[in-house]
């Protein structure tokens, strides 16, 4: 059922004012070095000012190996290699306004916690939810929204 209808019509009655953009361009992009790994996703999707990362675990850059460390680091890693996305495409990590984040297992939340708040001056809206299992073993699993830099912007 398309709810497109009810919805604008339900904001026409609180008098909000609606713009829908149906020219957007989407951008399907590919971090360097991932391209060799034949991954069935791509890195981030760039759509107007907004990039929409993948989640990302904390795998060695140009490899499917994982960072050694435990949950610290592959907490470590992992936001590194979203930093190189962001960094990448346009924007940064004080860009960053919305992350999930996936835990093997719940109870690594604090030692998750003590690596993260070290990537975020302000730090971005975010969920945290355990997980029964992750792509290759992996302990922790993040995907992030960020807007692209003010210089960057379209």
């Amino acid at each position: 059922m398309n709810r497109l209808p009810l919805l604008l019509a339900a904001l026409a009655v609180c008098g909000c004012e609606v713009t829908i953009n149906h020219d957007a361009d989407v951008e399907y992009l590919q971090a360097p070095g991932t391209e060799d790994l034949n991954l069935p996703f791509s890195s981030a999707v760039r759509v107007g000012d907004t990039l929409y990362l993948s989640g990302s675990i904390g795998v060695i850059p140009g490899t499917l190996d994982l960072a050694e460390g435990g949950i610290q680091g592959e907490t470590r890693q992992t936001l590194e290699n979203i930093r190189s996305v962001v960094e990448t495409f346009g924007s940064s990590m004080d860009r960053v306004v919305k992350c999930t984040v996936f835990l093997a297992d719940i109870a690594e939340w604090g030692a998750m916690n003590e690596v993260y708040r070290t990537f975020f001056e302000n730090p971005p809206a975010r969920s945290a939810l355990g997980a029964s299992g992750l792509a290759l073993g992996a302990r922790v699993e993040i995907e992030c929204i960020a807007v692209l830099s003010d210089d960057e912007e379209t």
